[in-house]
Order: C-alpha cells, then sequence, then structure tokens
C-alpha cells in the first residue's frame, strides 16, 4: 500500500483548529480536490487532496489543534499512479 500524507502547509499561523473532513476514509478524492477544512485566526481554509487515490486514514479530527507541517491524513494512491 503506498500512502501520501495530507500535509498542513504553513499558512503563517504555527497552529489551526482542524473543522472538518469532507470526505470520509473509503472514498475517492482527486489532485486538487478539498478534501478538509481547518480554521486560523480571522480565516477557514480548504486543504486539497495532494495526489489522487482513496482517502485511508484521517489523524485529525474535529476540534484539534494542529501545527503547520503535520499530516491531517493519509491517501492510497491509486494504481496507475504509483509509478
Amino acid at each position: 500500500m503506498n500512502l501520501v500524507p495530507i500535509v498542513l502547509e504553513d499558512l503563517g499561523s504555527p497552529r489551526a483548529r482542524f473543522s472538518l473532513w469532507y470526505v470520509q476514509p473509503g472514498e475517492p478524492v482527486s489532485r486538487g480536490d478539498r478534501v478538509a477544512e481547518i480554521v486560523i485566526p480571522g480565516a477557514s481554509v480548504d486543504v486539497a487532496a495532494p495526489v489522487d487515490g482513496t482517502l485511508r486514514e484521517c489523524l485529525a479530527f474535529p476540534g484539534d489543534d494542529v501545527e503547520s507541517g503535520s499530516p491531517l491524513g493519509f491517501i492510497e494512491l491509486q494504481p496507475e499512479s504509483q509509478s
């Protein structure tokens, strides 16, 4: 199984609050699809899927504090994306 992390990029705030998942484990996603929402002071920000695949694991849950650079979850690559 080839898993790719969904990483919280640096948004100018060292911490953020995880708000929600737009997709659930087992659902397919395409690169660029919004998969989650986080909240930083003054803004809600969508997090995009970095690759095509299937959401396999969620590491962050609503209300969790998350740090920039930390993985929020993992996407399993589609077989044709693994080359």
